[in-house]
């Protein structure tokens, strides 16, 4: 009983520390050296003996510099023609399917997150183009906005994707795999966003007006080769990886290769846009890995006060099955993402959910997606729906406003779980396709 004690303890000085504002790292730290002083009475010295080779630890593993490799490519991209190019080819491709220009948000994100690796980024990104044209054009806001909300959360689930990375690190499994896994539920769920488009505009013609602009054959051609440079840019990143010619760190400096070649080719390189996108990266990613290092600690700080343990235990003792388990890190991941990001999400909570996942005979590289789609959802949850802000920023509407709009699309995403949950095949058979032995 004692040790329960101590888990609410733990658990209230992070609510604690972090509704006080402090950076998320400095919580984390925080609240890992107060445990262990308060509750299990370690002195300082012996406190400060761990935390340096942990520190050290986790700042050197070599999955870690695909990291920054990932972030700058995408920073880079944020600042070139991509994001026109890929409305400019989708447009003419879109035009007969019902709904439009709409599928240029899901189509243009699932195309998009597969050379970013950011959920943001890609929102932003796609609906700095689409949000104004397809206003102008008189689509329905509410689809436009809430299809945009779902898909830009796709960063995060193609692959390559950051928050991937992070788990594949901390969770020890393959991020080659990860990336593999994270493919077919992605395109799902962007066929369910689709699916969900095509049914509104069906049911509801004027959330889609006639475009009276038929595009020609000349059209289609010019779409496609818009497309070409993200096709051979993707090609090339996904390629190197699931041939086994590169690990995903050296696959990620070759992106940044290929993508500082685009820009110079299409002169849209200069001294600006070299140093801002460099900067940039540097800053998100001493971020995330400030968040690994001291996520890192608190991990080995809740390990010697037996939290993981002890809450497994407790947990046990209700004898769920292994669905109703899922059940239950469901409501409570998306609880958590009502509050924290996704790397915070990620490091905070798997110390404690991976060992009951895996006990409950869940593979490990199936949990990765899961809570990757969790991460996602809490991109559309508000009070802290980072995709929500992006877009009221986008569209100077009301919170309020997006939330409706992104609502059904948090649905699609829920039916998603769903059914990787009822057919984990879903996400397994790739990565046994590829990397079977």
């Amino acid at each position: 009983m004692e040790s329960l004690y101590i888990a609410g303890g733990v658990l209230a000085l992070i609510v604690f520390f972090l509704g006080l504002g402090v950076w998320v790292f400095a919580g984390l730290l925080l609240v890992s050296i107060a445990g262990l002083s308060l509750f299990i009475d370690m002195p300082l010295a012996r406190i400060g003996t761990i935390l340096g080779p942990i520190m050290i630890r986790s700042a050197t593993g070599w999955e870690l510099s695909a990291i920054p490799m990932f972030v700058w490519m995408g920073e880079i991209i944020l600042r070139t023609d991509i994001s026109t190019r890929l409305f400019k080819g989708l447009s003419p491709l879109t035009f007969h399917l019902p709904g439009r220009l709409l599928h240029t948000n899901i189509v243009g994100s699932a195309i998009f997150a597969a050379i970013c690796g950011s959920s943001a980024a890609t929102t932003a990104t796609v609906g700095k183009i689409t949000v104004p044209e397809l206003d102008r054009r008189g689509y329905y806001s509410p689809l436009t906005y809430g299809s945009l909300a779902g898909a830009g959360s796709l960063g995060l689930l193609i692959p390559p994707s950051i928050i991937m990375i992070v788990y594949g690190v901390v969770a020890e499994v393959s991020i080659s795999r990860l990336f593999a896994a994270g493919i077919l539920p992605g395109l799902m769920i962007a066929g369910f966003y689709s699916l969900y488009v095509i049914a509104v505009s069906l049911l509801f013609p004027k959330v889609a007006p006639a475009d009276t602009a038929r595009p020609s054959a000349a059209d289609m051609l010019r779409g496609v080769g818009n497309l070409l440079p993200i096709g051979l840019l993707i090609t090339l990143v996904l390629g190197a990886i699931y041939s086994g010619i590169a690990t995903p760190s050296e696959t990620a400096a070759v992106g940044v290769g290929v993508t500082l070649i685009y820009t110079v080719v299409t002169g849209q390189m200069s001294g600006k846009v070299f140093m801002e996108s460099l900067f940039a990266s540097v800053h998100t990613s001493c971020m995330i890995s400030a968040i690994m290092i001291s996520a890192a600690f608190m991990s080995t700080a809740m390990g010697f006060m037996h939290v993981p343990q002890d809450i497994s235990a407790a947990i046990g003792r209700f004898q769920l099955s292994p669905y109703e388990l899922i059940l239950v890190l469901t409501l409570l991941y998306i609880v958590l993402g009502m509050f924290l990001e996704g790397v915070s999400m990620t490091v905070m909570s798997l110390p404690i959910t991976l060992p009951l996942v895996l006990a409950a005979g869940f593979d490990p590289i199936w949990f990765g997606i899961f809570l990757i789609l969790m991460i996602e959802l809490a991109q559309i949850t508000p009070p802290i729906g980072f995709n929500l802000f992006i877009l009221q920023d986008l569209t100077r509407t009301s919170i309020t406003r997006i939330i409706f709009a992104a609502s059904p699309f948090f649905l699609l995403m829920c039916l998603g779980v769903l059914c990787i949950t009822l057919w984990p095949q879903i996400v397994l058979w790739l990565p046994d396709q590829l990397y079977s032995k």
